[in-house]
């Protein structure tokens, strides 16, 4: 268990600039997915206190979008700066709770900071601009925020996108309502503990809870926007619920990512490559993983010779402890999830090359470890190779054919990344231009770059992140035209 300075001292509601007990008295007890000890009692947020939260966020923002655009960005810059000299902590709090490894989880407070940084330098950027009209008129446009944004977040990185992703929505001058996951919501609740005084009282806001908490916050006619995270139903069902109100959606949603071997490539390269994309250090629990690997048959024996090494690299282990390589999975239904794929994987034919099952270490007992797990021989049609699993378990596809392969890359209603291996420049651009998917690399995989847009096609998302589009998207454009009086004379 973490020590005690490390855990937050609230585990309430936070709004208004304060915290608060939720109106149904219910709190859910939050348990370290590595080990199974108790971390505490976490409030779990309903449709009564949402509307509370939101009408406390509509007096913040309304106090909030008169503060001057450079003056929002030095609130946002000191708190960059807080993310930073907290990492540590913050790190080793998220692998008590969501079970990634501490060693890189303090990656995520310094990739949030980042982020504040970035657009805390945009905050002038959203710009408007004016139409020519002739001299007795003046036509232009401005850029306002949209007021409340409600962000919904997910279990696997809960710092980094709770600190993370709302930067864009306050630096456009909106205020924020972050509802962090159930499985995971400590750091959100040290995050708001560490913020507190910085933002005009109701700017950030925080409301843990499940479910009805997130369908409470889409519908609410008092939220101008919603942004989630998560898996394409709960992506599905927030747009419902929004529909209600006609409020613009932001989504990132699953993926069943491809990375593509062409014969060219180095098998050694390929075979660290569709490791690194799995994710294994948070035991593929991303929606960017690569999990499905189209290698072609000429270098497809010496891609599997060399990937068992290369998962080696990648060993179940306690998450605070700072020698860990891979973490747990974040619940027993996902550890439960996962494994049933791995025996329908078996069923289906697939090949077992590494992993498939648990880790024989007896420390490891009370937590929901599963080994990196790779199927060789896997056809287009096993579901290991068309549903999004969520764990660490990779699917290797050959093929010879570049038509029946693309057609298979592309034959999924995920679309978020795709990583292609040649040495080849016409093959990359040819490739990268046919694959359907929003974010494409290049001998490179899993990296992000902030400025460049990341999102989806097809049901993997609507909307760009990381970008200066994500700021725009936080703001609403009004034209203004006045006609000028002529003078006399």
């Amino acid at each position: 268990m973490p020590h005690t300075n490390v855990l937050p001292k609230h585990f309430d509601l936070y709004y208004g600039g304060d915290w608060h007990s939720p109106h149904s008295g219910r709190y859910l007890e939050i348990t370290s997915p590595g080990t199974g000890e108790f971390l505490g009692r976490v409030a779990e947020t309903d449709a009564r206190d949402v509307d509370l939260a939101v009408a406390a966020a509509r007096r913040g923002f309304g106090e909030w979008q008169r503060v001057l655009p450079l003056e929002r960005a030095k609130i946002l810059r000191r708190i960059a700066e807080l993310l930073r000299q907290n990492a540590g902590d913050f790190a080793l709090l998220d692998a008590a709770d969501c079970g990634n490894p501490v060693r890189e989880m303090a990656n995520d407070a310094l990739i949030a900071a980042a982020q504040m940084d970035f657009f805390a330098g945009l905050v002038t950027e959203a710009k408007g601009s004016s139409i020519p009209m002739g001299p007795d008129v003046m036509n232009f446009s401005v850029r306002e925020p949209l007021g409340v944004v409600a962000r919904i977040i997910p279990f696997n990185h809960p710092l980094m996108f709770c600190a993370g992703k709302v930067a864009a929505p306050l630096a456009a001058g909106n205020a924020v309502i972050v509802k962090p996951s159930e499985q995971a919501p400590l750091s959100a609740l040290r995050f708001a503990e560490m913020i507190e005084g910085l933002l005009p009282a109701g700017v950030f806001n925080l409301l843990p809870g499940g479910r009805d908490a997130g369908a409470a916050l889409a519908a609410h006619r008092g939220v101008n926007k919603i942004a989630l995270i998560g898996s394409v139903p709960a992506g599905r069902a927030v747009m419902r619920a929004a529909a209600e109100t006609v409020k613009p959606v932001m989504l990132e949603l699953g993926g069943k990512n491809a990375l593509i071997a062409f014969p060219d490539s180095d098998p050694d390269e390929v075979a660290a490559a569709m490791v690194a994309g799995m994710n294994f250090t948070w035991c593929g629990q991303s929606c960017g993983s690569t999990s499905r690997a189209f290698v072609h048959a000429a270098i497809y024996d010496a891609v599997l010779a060399n990937l068992q090494r290369h998962c080696g690299n990648f060993k179940p282990g306690i998450p605070t402890d700072m020698a860990t390589t891979m973490g747990a999975l974040a619940s027993k239904a996902q550890f439960d999830r996962v494994l049933g794929y791995i025996e329908v994987g078996r069923a289906e034919g697939g090949r077992l090359v590494c992993g498939g099952g648990r880790p024989s270490d007896p420390a490891l007992a009370n937590g929901f470890f599963i080994e990196p797990t790779v199927f060789a021989d896997v056809t287009p049609a096993m579901r290991i190779a068309t549903e999004e699993i969520f764990g660490p378990v990779l699917a290797v596809l050959p093929w010879s054919d570049e038509e029946a392969m693309l057609e298979h890359v592309n034959a999924l209603d995920y679309g978020l990344s795709c990583s292609i291996w040649t040495r080849d420049l016409d093959t990359a651009h040819r490739t990268a231009m046919r694959v359907q998917a929003g974010f494409v690399w290049v001998n490179e995989v899993s990296r992000h770059f902030l400025g460049v847009p990341f999102g989806g096609y097809k049901q993997s998302g609507i909307g760009r992140e990381e970008c200066l589009e994500e700021l725009l998207s936080y703001t609403q454009e009004k034209n203004i035209h006045i006609k000028l009086k002529l003078r006399a004379g």
